[in-house]
């Protein structure tokens, strides 16, 4: 070693038990174009265009101005808690103890928190592949091993029931779900929620389930995994129905012998949520957020009532059209190109040959990604028509 040289550190072994984000090697190339003078059109990252509306920017800078910016209790403050509760009742008519929501950093504080109270080193948890690969993440960050199951399109490209009963294992702990989910846009039936909730409950195991994009349904009342029983645990955020994503700022449902142990790791993990963006969420509960965020909710399901049939148009195969969220799970078999079949090449090709982004199959399992895409309408509406335009170039 050089003189000078900085020593090699020793790192823990659970790193490599993280894969990185494959789309972000994409992302790289995309800026690169960009920074050449070349127009992108962006349909991979799962954020919002539309930014926190203006009730909620107002909540801030009143927050700001009244010096509410210090540390707040591990578990969050008392009036989000009670908002977030008479939120469920208004939305699904459900009773939720306030005593039992648990404000976090985000929702990947939620679910981290829940993988450390709940899984010991060599649990298994069983999720669906495809599935947000950081879901998967949280639990080998937990010392866990995260089972993924191949769930295609007869499933809704989720888990099932029968799923359960057929893999779980002396080493089996619970299940990790996600309903709406990334990268798919499918929501689990709510007769087979029950049936995966009575499955796991009968062996003695835990349910998370992950509702961030549950406020954008789009083809039925969404029921939230709480109607089944008050020992699901449950996960959401600000971020994608409440367009607050660098806010950082999400929450967790848990029965109530869980409270003290998620709030001792809250305290010592993240000592507590943005104290700013917690009085500020207060404002999205009101009711002319509220008809903002439902206004948003319909821009996005007219999104979708027009990608989903153009990508058809284009050859794509859509064996699911998505009830919710902001992402299209599009086959890449069935188009005219030479990479088809290969999400890899192809969303290269895309990205290259007709200046449209989107993220290969890569990311999110490990059951035949190379066949599928993930395509995210959480942009404008004339983005969209244009990047089909582009797009036909390549497929038609």
């Amino acid at each position: 070693m050089g003189q000078g040289a900085e020593p090699l550190v020793r790192l823990a072994s659970r790193v490599d038990a993280i894969e990185p984000f494959y789309v972000m090697e994409l992302m790289k190339e995309a800026q690169a174009l960009e920074r050449a003078g070349r127009d992108v059109i962006h349909m991979s990252i799962g954020e919002p265009d539309f930014t926190a509306p203006e009730p909620v920017i107002h909540a801030a800078a009143d927050a700001l101005k009244r010096g509410v910016t210090q540390y707040t209790n591990a578990l969050g403050i008392t009036p989000l808690r009670e908002a977030i509760a008479r939120h469920y009742r208004d939305t699904f008519g459900l009773t939720v103890d306030p005593e039992r929501i648990v404000v976090t950093a985000g929702a990947s504080a939620a679910l981290l928190l829940a993988c450390m109270a709940l899984v010991d080193n060599g649990d298994e948890v069983l999720m669906p592949d495809p599935c947000y690969p950081c879901n998967r993440h949280f639990v080998s960050a937990a010392d866990g091993k995260p089972v993924l199951i191949a769930s295609g399109p007869a499933e809704r490209f989720q888990l099932t029931a029968e799923h359960v009963e057929e893999n779980w294992g002396p080493a089996t702990r619970g299940v990790l779900l996600a309903s709406p989910s990334n990268p798919t846009g499918t929501s689990i039936e709510p007769d087979e929620l029950r049936r995966i909730v009575d499955t796991v409950r009968a062996r003695g195991g835990f349910t998370i389930v992950d509702e961030i994009y549950q406020g954008l349904s789009y083809d039925a009342k969404p029921v939230s995994a709480l109607s089944f029983g008050d020992d699901v645990v449950t996960v959401n955020s600000f971020s994608k129905y409440f367009n607050m994503t660098g806010w950082r700022l999400g929450w967790l449902v848990v029965p109530r012998s869980m409270v003290s142990a998620v709030e001792k790791l809250s305290q010592n993990l993240f000592i507590c949520a943005s104290a700013l963006a917690q009085h500020a969420a207060l404002a999205c509960f009101e009711p002319q957020t509220i008809a903002i965020y439902e206004a948003r909710r319909l821009e996005f399901k007219r999104r979708r009532d027009y990608i989903v049939p153009a990508l058809r148009s284009l050859g794509f195969g859509v064996p699911v059209v998505p009830d919710g969220a902001f992402y299209v799970y599009a086959d890449t078999t069935t188009v005219h190109h030479p990479a088809a079949g290969n999400s890899d090449a192809l969303t290269h090709s895309m990205l290259h040959d007709a200046g449209v982004v989107l993220v290969p199959g890569a990311d999110f399992g490990f059951h035949a990604p190379e066949r599928y895409i993930r395509l995210s309408y959480a942009t404008a509406y004339s983005k969209l028509e244009e990047a089909v335009e582009r797009l036909g170039t390549l497929f038609r």
